[in-house]
């Protein structure tokens, strides 16, 4: 049997309804800044894994530069020539300077 409260019915009923939303309220509140914290550690994550990705390529690059130099006696000679200015004997070396401009 459903007994009529009148008015009194009408305002229980809207503090029950007032009391969950302010639970969901404090619950949202409450998981917000962690919510907030989980993306910027996603954001964290990706950028990170941008990096090793770099650093990975770097590193193969590294490992051919590393492997011609080992297997490969031309490699070897170049950078003696370029960098070491080395020759060869009987060869004669040039070398050229970048020249200056007048005012």
């Amino acid at each position: 049997m459903k007994v009529d409260l009148g008015i009194w019915g009408k305002l229980i009923q809207l503090a029950l309804f007032l009391v969950v939303i302010a639970v969901m309220l404090l619950i949202t509140m409450t998981y917000l800044p962690l919510i907030h914290q989980n993306e910027n550690y996603r954001r964290e994550i990706d950028q990170l894994n941008n990096e090793i990705q770099t650093q990975e390529q770097i590193s193969e690059q590294l490992r051919k530069e590393i492997d011609a130099l080992k297997n490969d006696p031309n490699t070897v000679e170049r950078l003696a020539r370029e960098k070491l200015r080395y020759a060869r004997p009987g060869e004669t070396i040039f070398h050229f300077q970048n020249g200056t401009t007048n005012p």
